[in-house]
């Protein structure tokens, strides 16, 4: 038998686990799980999130075999890749700890309270305007609009309960689950 090449094998590979060969996983895993592990652990300096990380690199491959592409370098390669992204993105989501979530919440929340305010119908944008940056109160605002006062006060309601969909969208979007968030509602609707 001749002896095969790296990218011989490593394309042999690829078609063995596209095929769904679990026999290939395991010669996949015996053959490269040492590398992942080694990465990995230089990077974590951590035994269960190296491992972690050594089986998420194996069980992507086995999901995704075709995310490995022979033409761009070799199986071994790939794995080492692999290993290496997902302990630098571990390490960067143990380093960010409680106080960057809650910062990187507190902007999706004001990002998000300047696109309802910029995206809502101009008069509930009026009404939030003069209460809060013209210290008007909605007989002050029915006033200056010429509108009534329920009217004012509806608007008023409106715009705020539009607002109050800004901070729970914000604590959705920060989710370390991926969670998405809903939609927001038609802008305008009660």
């Amino acid at each position: 038998m001749a002896h095969e090449t790296p990218r011989h094998w490593d394309r042999n590979m690829r078609e063995r686990l596209r095929r769904g060969e679990a026999a290939a996983l395991a010669e996949l895993y015996d053959r490269f799980a040492s590398l992942a592990y080694g990465i990995a652990q230089r990077v974590l300096d951590d035994e269960a999130a190296t491992g972690a990380v050594t089986r998420e690199v194996f069980g992507a491959i086995w999901e995704s075999p075709e995310r490995f592409d022979p033409r761009q370098g070799t199986m071994r390669a790939w794995i080492a890749g692999q290993a290496h992204q997902l302990a630098v993105a571990r390490l960067r989501e143990r380093a960010a700890g409680p106080a960057v979530r809650e910062q990187v919440a507190a902007a999706a929340t004001a990002a998000r309270a300047d696109y309802i305010v910029t995206a809502m119908p101009a008069p509930l944008r009026e009404a939030l305007e003069l209460t809060r940056f013209q210290r008007q109160d909605y007989r002050q605002m029915a006033e200056r609009l010429g509108i009534n006062e329920d009217e004012a006060r509806r608007r008023l309601r409106l715009g705020l309960q539009l607002l109050s969909s800004a901070a729970q969208y914000g604590a959705e979007s920060a989710d370390p689950t991926g969670g998405r968030p809903a939609p927001p509602r038609e802008l305008g609707s009660r």
